[in-house]
């Protein structure tokens, strides 16, 4: 559908659960990528939607406050579809910083330089995930960028997708290291696009496989702590021949990049 003709909200209701502190995973990402700054401080109007969040506003309220640490200027809407939540998020208002809207897919008409959409498409069947990212790429400001993710309850373990409107860029997998037995253990909030693709011969199991073995053979580290012991594994992953983009400094906070196209679906 063109872009401008949609009158009214378009998805589907999210379960919304939240909690304070949720989404600081990839509110950390968003704040410590020179790239998402750097898109947000050149846009004329450095507008970002957090698209479905929730029953409770927090995770919104959170995001404006740390963006604000990149880009002074950044103007931070809210969006979900149901009415009920829109009006209990009013008093966290702050406008024209922070606002809430009704809204789904279509944006309510804005354009905004980026999109957080986290435990939206959980409930969606895969092939219905292609349509949704291109509803919301269509309708990016130029430059502008989608990050689409899922978390567990607590933010512990996270794993999301950086998209452009030539479609996705890189999966990045986070999490609280001391929490998991082996990377695998993420393979649970995976994206909707890949989290149904871990079985063997798709190259997100393989991935997963792969690190599991550097995790085994970082063992070593764990005396360091599971951080130093994850770092050790991801080094050890690029070894191996993986394309790992980012560098140790994240690799120490339970992070790791690679391009979408290394794990995407066959």
């Amino acid at each position: 559908m063109a872009r401008g003709r949609l009158t009214h909200p378009v998805g589907a209701p999210t379960r919304g659960t939240t909690n304070p502190n949720r989404l600081r995973r990839i509110d950390r990402w968003l704040t410590g990528t020179p790239a998402i700054g750097a898109v947000l401080r050149a846009a004329d109007d450095p507008l970002v939607v957090d698209l479905g969040y929730g029953a409770s506003p927090v995770t919104t309220v959170e995001l404006a406050h740390r963006l604000r640490s990149v880009c002074p200027g950044v103007r931070v809407l809210g969006l979900e579809l149901d009415p009920e939540r829109v009006a209990a998020a009013a008093p966290a208002a702050d406008p024209p910083w922070l606002e809430f809207r009704r809204g789904g897919f279509e944006l309510a008409g804005a354009r905004p330089v980026l999109v957080r959409a986290f435990n939206v498409l959980r409930q969606y069947a895969e092939h219905e995930v292609e349509a949704a990212w291109r509803s919301v790429l269509d309708r990016l400001a130029p430059g502008g960028l989608l990050v689409e993710g899922t978390c567990d309850e607590i933010g512990r373990r996270c794993a999301w997708i950086t998209l452009a409107v030539d479609g996705p860029r890189t999966l990045t997998l986070s999490c609280r290291a001391e929490s998991l037995d082996r990377p695998s253990g993420i393979a649970e909030r995976l994206p909707k696009s890949l989290i149904h693709r871990n079985v063997p011969g798709e190259p997100v199991h393989e991935f997963l496989t792969v690190f599991d073995a550097c995790w085994d053979t970082a063992a070593g580290h764990q005396a360091f702590g599971a951080r130093a012991r994850w770092a050790e594994a991801v080094r050890l992953l690029a070894d191996r021949g993986w394309p790992v983009l980012d560098r140790h400094p994240r690799w120490r906070l339970g992070e790791v990049t690679v391009p979408y196209s290394s794990v995407a679906p066959r």
